[in-house]
């Protein structure tokens, strides 16, 4: 397991979030990423979590595409990025990158209104786009 200071992780997250199309970083409205060592119990639970899944990231709150004319003074939604299942998980710190900058992006797609399935589906497109490409 690899073991980043949290000043290291946040540098890391702040690269996974610049990697996200501009298009799309102008359009985040009320939200915030923050970050933390790992899921708490309560999160797990609100998931349905089995002890054996894994969870790197979390979006909490009301998509945009939910939002409506009564959406006002409402607390920002909340994106969670969590450093030790990361670590645990990745090889390398750059592997550890890579997962941030997936992690990010996944969460984001929840903002915006995508469930699941649909976030899943975009990261297949996503992965065959790249992986077709030439470098």
């Amino acid at each position: 397991m690899i073991n980043l200071s949290r000043k290291d992780f946040e540098k890391i997250v702040n690269q996974g979030i610049k990697a996200i199309p501009e298009k799309f970083l102008l359009k985040l409205k009320n939200v915030v990423i923050v970050l933390e060592d790992k899921p708490t119990s309560a999160q797990k639970k609100k998931l349905n979590l089995g002890q054996d899944w894994t969870l790197f990231g979390l979006y909490e709150g009301v998509p945009q595409s939910e939002r409506g004319v009564n959406y006002t003074a409402v607390l920002p939604d909340k994106i969670t990025i969590f450093q030790k299942p990361i670590e645990i998980e990745a090889k390398d710190e750059e592997e550890i990158k890579e997962i941030v900058k997936n992690t990010v992006w996944h969460e984001i797609a929840h903002h915006f209104g995508m469930d699941e399935n649909q976030v899943r589906q975009a990261e297949d497109r996503r992965r065959k786009k790249f992986n077709g490409s030439v470098c």
